[in-house]
């Protein structure tokens, strides 16, 4: 079950370093000036209230698909590689990091 999409509206210039360095900033709109180089701008078009991201949940970025595998306590700002601390607001991720793009849409849904 999804109980979170967001389609992404634009994507920072320096988004692809972090990327590269294996952190995918997600942040909504709007945004501070401050993250706009860095982040992966979305617009969210559907939330379950009632739930939560999970261990064992998965997240697809245009299609491509990765499972959560740690959930910091005021998590889903960003998604992260298995072997970086865990911050307050990480979602570590297993499945390797696509590249992000205009357009494309962004879940996070329950596995079964």
């Amino acid at each position: 079950m999804t109980y979170y999409r967001t389609t992404v509206t634009s994507v920072g210039p320096e988004a692809g370093d972090m990327l590269a360095g294996g952190v995918l900033i997600l942040y909504a709109e709007p945004l501070p000036d401050a993250l706009a180089d860095v982040s992966v701008v979305h617009r969210p078009d559907h939330r379950a209230a009632d739930l939560a991201i999970g261990v064992g949940d998965v997240v697809s970025v245009g299609g491509h698909e990765l499972t959560v595998t740690a959930v910091g306590d005021i998590a889903a700002k960003y998604v992260d590689q298995p072997d970086q601390k865990l911050l307050p607001g990480a979602v570590h991720a297993a499945g390797g990091l696509p590249d992000p793009q205009v357009g494309q849409v962004i879940e996070f849904r329950t596995p079964h």
